[in-house]
């Protein structure tokens, strides 16, 4: 018994294993709990080979090497904009006005058969004193000069000198009178006896007069110059003193209404008819007996090249018997008439003469037949003919009238005799060249300066280079029709730099389009060099604290 109740307490009881196994199993259970973080933790990876840090490293600095060394001098080289060397310090000075003083020399020769050598010298030294004393205008300068007859030898030949501007004729009379001739540049000056001033006289009255006389003779293109002067880039100290208002406006309008300089013109004459007839027109010989003359006066100014046409039932823009003067700029029907457009590069010049029962309407009771169109032409309203061929006598009005527009377009003063005002008209656009050639050449250097990434062709600095030249040769020549050719040249010259279409393109090139193009290129392909690099410096660093470590 006593064995079998030690049995008994040696086994576990029943509900005792249970509870032993229960508690087992709990803490078996809490057992895995603890040691499952343990064994999620992650493992170090295996520390790499120096062979395979170096290689890393040699494939990192390869790609920045290739990205120094060998893409960025081909896109510096691909992208580099060429600008040619400009002399912009000498450009400026041409159009500030340092590098040439625009002064036109005018001559003016003295002849007066009746005097002796001596006192017309005298009369010429005291009128060249008041002339300069009283000139406030340092851009126009007479100079005067004895005429070569004034030794009597051509007592009664009033010739001009062809070397002077202008020649004064004096002789004696009773009263002192002076007054253009209409055919010629000559003063004709009349003077009393005892009004000539003596050898030892430092002014005379008749000196003044003479001085103001000549003074007002080349009153209009002192105007126009003193005009040109100040409207342009020149330094104030330069400029005449200011004109009137109203001088001013009128001297605008007449050189917004001239044409733009150029050596050659392209005259086109248009007869226009609004029925079958007239049909043709001795326009040849009409402008050959009427125009000619005066287009060989201005052959050493400007060419000409002439052509002609006829075309019928030519409507008007405006129907009205009456025509105002609102109705003029409408008239010319520019849709359906064949006016010739500027021929090989020169400016045409239209003339048009329309047969029709047409008038222009004035203020006053009278008509007018013809109108000058600025910068254009000019119309002429001729009434139908009897038949239908327009003979020469009846373009008489027209062309003589198409002549007198023509030397308006062309900007040719109005007083004086007709070579006079073909000499200040040289003189004139000389000295208008010469401003605008040197305005372009101050404006492509500023504009240089202005946009330091513009390209600069190497054409452009040619163009410079030979404007300067020129411009040089016209302010040594000024007056004269060598001048002007320079002065043209120079003119063409710098306008065909300031205008190169490789640099026009240019000007409206913003500098956010270079972000906008180089962005989505550069992004891609600079992150992951950039991350690359970053992560290398840091092993580098990191191997390098580990050895500072361990050492």
């Amino acid at each position: 018994m006593s064995s079998i109740s030690e049995n008994r307490h040696d086994g576990p009881a029943p509900g005792t294993q249970s509870s032993i196994a229960v508690d087992s199993a709990l803490n078996g259970s809490s057992n895995t709990k603890d040691h499952k973080p343990s064994s999620l933790k992650q493992k170090e990876p295996p520390p790499e080979k120096p062979a395979d840090i170096q290689r890393r490293s040699y494939i990192v600095a390869s790609f920045w090497f290739i990205v120094l060394f060998l893409g960025l001098p081909i896109w510096w080289k691909t992208t580099t904009i060429y600008r040619a060397d400009l002399p912009l310090s000498q450009m400026m000075d041409w159009a500030d006005g340092r590098a040439c003083n625009p002064v036109f020399p005018i001559k003016v020769a003295v002849d007066a058969p009746t005097l002796q050598h001596s006192e017309i010298e005298n009369l010429v030294r005291i009128t060249q004193q008041a002339l300069d004393t009283t000139n406030d205008f340092k851009g126009h300068h007479i100079q005067l000069k004895v005429s070569r007859s004034a030794n009597g030898d051509h007592a009664n030949d009033r010739t001009h000198t062809s070397n002077a501007a202008l020649t004064i004729y004096l002789s004696p009379s009773d009263v002192a009178s002076a007054s253009l001739n209409s055919r010629s540049p000559v003063l004709e000056v009349t003077y009393p006896p005892n009004s000539i001033p003596a050898p030892d006289a430092a002014s005379s009255g008749f000196a003044t007069y003479l001085a103001s006389q000549l003074r007002d003779a080349f009153s209009e293109e002192r105007d126009v110059m003193s005009y040109l002067l100040a409207t342009s880039s020149m330094p104030f100290e330069q400029r005449a003193l200011g004109a009137a208002q109203g001088l001013t406006d009128t001297l605008s309008k007449r050189m917004t209404r001239s044409l733009k300089y150029s050596r050659t013109y392209h005259l086109t004459f248009s007869l226009f008819t609004s029925g079958p007839v007239p049909s043709s027109w001795e326009i040849e010989s009409a402008i050959d007996e009427y125009m000619k003359p005066i287009l060989d006066m201005l052959g050493p100014i400007h060419n000409f090249t002439i052509d002609t046409q006829v075309q019928l039932y030519a409507a008007p823009g405006v129907q009205s018997q009456v025509l105002s003067k609102e109705d003029l700029s409408s008239f010319i029907n520019a849709a359906e008439w064949p006016l010739s457009p500027s021929i090989g590069g020169a400016p045409t010049v239209n003339f048009v003469v329309f047969i029709g029962n047409q008038t222009i309407g004035t203020a006053s009771e009278s008509t007018s037949q013809s109108w000058l169109i600025p910068q254009w032409g000019s119309v002429y309203l001729l009434p139908p003919p009897s038949t239908d061929h327009v003979p020469s006598e009846l373009l008489k009005q027209p062309i003589l009238t198409f002549t007198s527009h023509l030397l308006s377009l062309l900007g040719t003063p109005q007083s004086g005799s007709l070579p006079m005002r073909l000499s200040t008209l040289t003189r004139i656009r000389s000295a208008d060249l010469l401003l605008r050639a040197s305005s372009s050449l101050g404006s492509l250097a500023r504009l240089s300066l202005a946009l330091p990434s513009i390209s600069i062709p190497s054409s452009v600095a040619d163009g410079v280079a030979k404007s300067m030249y020129h411009l040089q040769l016209a302010c040594s020549n000024l007056g004269g029709t060598d001048g002007l050719e320079h002065a043209r040249i120079a003119d063409v010259e710098a306008e065909r730099a300031f205008f190169e279409k490789s640099m026009v393109g240019q000007l409206y090139f913003p500098e956010e389009h270079k972000i906008a193009v180089y962005l989505p290129l550069l992004g891609p392909v600079g992150v992951p060099l950039v991350i690359g690099l970053l992560n290398q410096i840091k092993a580098w660093k990191k191997a390098r604290k580990e050895k500072v470590k361990e050492a």
